[in-house]
């Protein structure tokens, strides 16, 4: 198996998010990061050249081979700004009805602007996910 090409690495976490074009999404991108610190009581730190983490956690592959990789984090993407919720969203419906704006892939979540979504629940999936990741290992 090859090894992944998303790791944590030193870049700067500050300078990363104060280069993102769109204004609007580079002031949603720094909330984020405060409400990931906040939620999981970990500093926020490089995944890859364009992923913000928090924590660490091992992933175990089928094949029985680990790797470490975040337990949370986000992205600034051009078209949404992406949360990597490792829980995934299975038997969330009821939670993610009460989020806002949003569309889902299977870890992913996709935001155009936080002003859409209710950040208390935001900060509740935070928190959720991030606790569930961490009783995994």
């Amino acid at each position: 198996m090859a090894e992944p090409k998303t790791k944590k690495n030193d870049a700067d976490v500050d300078a990363f998010l104060d280069a993102v074009e769109n204004e609007g999404r580079r002031q949603d991108a720094k909330e984020v990061r405060a409400l990931m610190e906040e939620s999981t009581g970990e500093p926020a730190v490089m995944w890859g050249p364009s992923i913000v983490g928090f924590g660490t956690r091992t992933q175990t592959y089928a094949n029985g081979k680990t790797a470490d990789w975040m337990a949370i984090g986000f992205s600034p993407r051009k078209a949404n700004l992406v949360m990597y919720i490792m829980e995934g969203f299975d038997d969330h419906d009821e939670v993610l009805s009460q989020l806002g704006s949003h569309k889902t892939g299977k870890s992913c979540l996709y935001l155009k602007r936080l002003e859409t979504v209710d950040r208390d629940v935001l900060r509740g999936m935070i928190a959720s996910s991030y606790k569930h990741t961490q009783s995994a290992d």
